[in-house]
């Protein structure tokens, strides 16, 4: 079977129009949630699906537009669906995760960890992890705040997502020419200068055999006033499924 993708939202953290920038993906009967903001309960909402259909949750880090909705999970899941979901999570984030992010909101009497509500994996960066099967990924530690880590996935064989990342040719290149990714589903910042994201000026200079690969993700409500101005690469819609991998892949 093949790895269809679908976004739950696509927009920046400050965008209106547009839902959070988390993922789906769908492999064989599994359903796997690519973070979960603080829009993700509403968005799945507006798509006809609910938290009790997910079988895991991968974090790529620790913004509120990423992780925000994994209260309302944690609870669901426990309370409402009685089953613990996977979540998996870079090495390096597990400890924050739980004791900056999400303790202060789910701890309580007999509830003291996050193994309380998942089932927990920590994943060390560039170690290819099966989610489910039919389904690897692999972190990579990308420069998006300085100071705070923050990694890109990549899914399967053939396919890149940026998550949070600012501008990096050489990552690109390795991307397209090493791992020969024919999906790129990269974050875009429509209102310049990017800063902690790719500008879309920068994106714009990427060779042409780059571009074609890309899908535009989590950009702002001014999405509309670039359609046609994005060179060779397209813009994401958030709930329309692509097929990143195929059964011959």
């Amino acid at each position: 079977m093949g790895i269809t993708l679908e976004m739950m939202g696509t927009g920046s953290a400050f965008a209106k129009n547009y839902f959070n920038n988390n993922a789906l993906l769908y492999v064989n009967d599994a359903t796997i949630m690519i973070d979960c903001g603080i829009t993700a309960p509403a968005a799945l909402h507006k798509m006809g699906k609910s938290f009790g259909e997910i079988d895991a949750v991968i974090v790529t880090h620790l913004h509120a537009d990423h992780i925000g909705g994994l209260e309302e999970f944690a609870f669901q899941m426990k309370f409402l669906y009685e089953r613990k979901p996977k979540i998996i999570v870079p090495e390096a984030l597990l400890h924050p995760l739980w004791e900056n992010s999400l303790r202060a909101g789910l701890e309580q009497e007999g509830i003291q960890s996050l193994d309380c509500y998942f089932e927990v994996y920590p994943v060390k960066e560039r170690e290819p992890f099966a989610v489910t099967e039919g389904l690897t990924i692999e972190y990579t530690q990308t420069e998006h705040i300085p100071g705070k880590l923050s990694y890109s996935l990549f899914i399967g064989e053939h396919t890149f997502y940026s998550a949070d990342l600012q501008f990096d040719l050489a990552l690109l290149e390795y991307v397209h020419h090493e791992r020969k990714c024919r999906t790129i589903l990269h974050d875009c910042q429509l209102s310049l200068p990017g800063v902690v994201h790719a500008g879309i000026d920068q994106l714009l200079t990427l060779p042409t055999d780059i571009q074609r690969k890309i899908y535009l993700m989590h950009y702002g409500d001014n999405m509309p006033d670039f359609e046609g101005k994005t060179g060779e690469m397209r813009f994401i819609r958030q709930h329309k499924t692509i097929v990143i991998e195929n059964v011959e892949s």
